[in-house]
């Protein structure tokens, strides 16, 4: 079986084709950092407005690339939720759309699900049951994992995810949009232990995070360093954004007595966050899995293999184009289980 993957949850344009006996045949991305760049941070309506540009030709790019046309996919999945919901809508209008014309099923993709099965498209799969850290811009979550359908939400963010208060942090500091990935480049120049961040909920019980007060205790910081500063305060800051993270998974696994770990979402491209945790690993003889690179970010990919696992168990859509900006994995079930 051959499947169309579209995501479009927010500011990346991603298609790919997904054969459930030959593996990934295509994929394709356009992202629209540039042109959000001037605003400082997503615009949803131009995000949506260039979705509707860029996805037909890069379906049109994906079959080509793949050396197939529509008669050769069976079935098309899309990104119906979590997300922004003009964004989300111009995929599932599309996917909807697809499959309807070429007299194909259609599957709703969760997109929390797809980056929690991105790891599966790589020749090492994670073996179930594992533990998973999905931290982005959008979400910090830790999840039990005993199977596809089956996952039990341990502990989340209970403001910023990780990701977005690294781009906040790093637009305190007067870096260009996305901030992350140019803070993590600035802190390599920070001085280690010149600054001492909190580790914010390591002080008690639980598995949830809270960033919000880390950028807070950043911007009291620049205040009273100034901007000479900047490269220890970065350093500083992702050390106590890693160490966090580190903590909450050591956590997880000791009270589930799972030691293999995956971790998936943007942030999860984080050199800093991938040395801590194999050393973590190293000293629990367990196993951590990543997506590669390119699939840590929001793709295509990742959409088309969760909705494989689901048109193979007979899941699909109905004609009605349904979006769902706020869509918990707990409500997720277990392929053909419905």
């Amino acid at each position: 079986m051959r499947i169309l993957g579209i995501e479009t949850s927010c500011d990346e344009t991603g298609i790919a084709i997904y054969d459930d006996a030959n593996g990934l045949l295509s994929h394709t991305l356009y992202s629209q950092v540039k042109l959000h760049a001037d605003y400082g941070g997503v615009v949803p309506e131009l995000a949506s407005r260039d979705h509707v540009r860029k996805i037909v030709p890069l379906v049109q790019q994906a079959l080509a690339d793949a050396g197939l046309t529509k008669d050769d996919i069976d079935g098309v999945a899309y990104t119906a939720g979590p997300g922004l919901v003009g964004a989300l809508l111009v995929g599932a209008c599309a996917g909807r759309a697809l499959a309807f014309a070429w007299g194909k099923p259609a599957i709703a993709v969760n997109h929390m699900e797809g980056h929690l099965l991105a790891p599966m498209l790589e020749d090492n799969p994670p073996q179930f049951p594992f533990i998973a850290l999905l931290v982005s811009g959008g979400h910090t979550q830790l999840v039990q994992v005993d199977g596809i359908g089956q996952y039990q939400l341990l502990g989340e963010s209970i403001d910023d995810a990780a990701g977005e208060a690294f781009d906040k942090t790093a637009k305190l500091m007067g870096l260009d949009y996305p901030g992350g990935p140019l803070l993590s480049k600035l802190a390599e120049q920070g001085e280690v232990g010149k600054y001492k961040f909190p580790r914010p909920m390591c002080d008690r019980p639980g598995l949830d995070f809270s960033f919000s007060g880390l950028k807070t205790f950043a911007a009291n910081t620049i205040a009273a360093e100034g901007t000479e500063a900047l490269a220890d305060i970065a350093r500083a800051f992702e050390d106590a954004v890693v160490d966090t993270l580190a903590i909450k998974c050591r956590r997880a696994m000791d009270q589930t007595g799972i030691n293999r770990l995956v971790v998936a979402g943007g942030v999860s491209a984080n050199r800093h966050l991938r040395a801590e945790l194999a050393a973590l690993m190293v000293k629990r003889k367990g196993e951590v899995f990543y997506p590669r690179p390119e699939f840590c970010t929001d793709n295509g990919a990742m959409i088309a293999f969760a909705g494989m696992q689901r048109l193979l168990a007979g899941e699909n859509a109905s004609l009605a184009v349904t979006t769902t900006p706020r869509w918990p994995l707990s409500q997720l079930t277990v392929p053909g289980a419905n």
